[in-house]
């Protein structure tokens, strides 16, 4: 098993921005039932190759925090923008919030199972969610996030975001913020940065990411 993981340190001005925070700024905000809104090609084309080779290689289902993954100087850099200030500052505009003082908090998936997307929402120490979608094409009619108006019908649909390359999905974490997938066993890229309400929630998410990705690798065969 491996030991230490560590990410590879980015040099300042290596890399072009990533990120298309214009279109963030010009996306229109979804008010009901709870606030919302997907931003396609929020990753910048030029970077993508990039950042798909620097993805971490995960070969369990889960959510997995970035100090327990190896990735490289693109995807660092990628990540850097993600919990910019800027970027922090159109989010809390956009939602009408105050996340000057919210720490972040990134985790990421490589690998879905068939158990996968139940409808729920996301924890109350989260007061925004953002995913953003990193596969290099989706072709299957199962696996695409639904935000739905509640927790008994997946077909109750708001709105669909295919996890396509590049794509954001950002919402307010109200408690009528439900969404899930029709299962989908296979890989399935995707990062959530969460603004949360205090760095003890940081902490204690990354404590408890870190046991339960312990455990996978524990249970991977020989």
């Amino acid at each position: 098993m491996r030991s230490a993981v560590h990410t590879i340190p980015v040099a300042a001005g290596a890399y072009e921005p990533s990120l298309d925070v214009e279109g963030l700024e010009r996306a229109r905000v979804q008010t009901q039932p709870f606030p919302f809104l997907i931003v396609p090609g929020f990753v910048r084309s030029s970077a993508l190759p990039g950042i798909g080779r620097d993805f971490p290689a995960i070969a369990h289902h889960g959510s997995f925090p970035l100090s327990t993954l190896r990735y490289g100087p693109a995807f660092a850099a990628f990540i850097g923008e993600l919990q910019s200030p800027q970027v922090t500052a159109i989010v809390a505009r956009k939602l009408g919030m105050d996340l000057a003082s919210a720490p972040t908090m990134v985790t990421v998936r490589g690998q879905s199972r068939a158990a996968d997307g139940k409808i729920h929402t996301d924890s109350r120490t989260k007061l925004v969610t953002a995913l953003i979608y990193m596969n290099d094409s989706w072709e299957s009619p199962r696996g695409r996030l639904r935000l739905v108006r509640s927790e008994h019908d997946l077909n109750d649909v708001i709105a669909e975001v295919p996890p396509e390359q590049g794509t954001l999905l950002l919402f307010k974490n109200e408690p009528n913020a439900w969404h899930g997938f029709e299962p989908f066993s296979g890989p399935r890229r995707v990062i959530q940065l969460n603004w949360v309400t205090s760095a003890a929630v940081v902490r204690r998410e990354q404590f408890r990411h870190r046991i339960s990705a312990l455990f996978k690798r524990l249970k991977r065969p020989a």
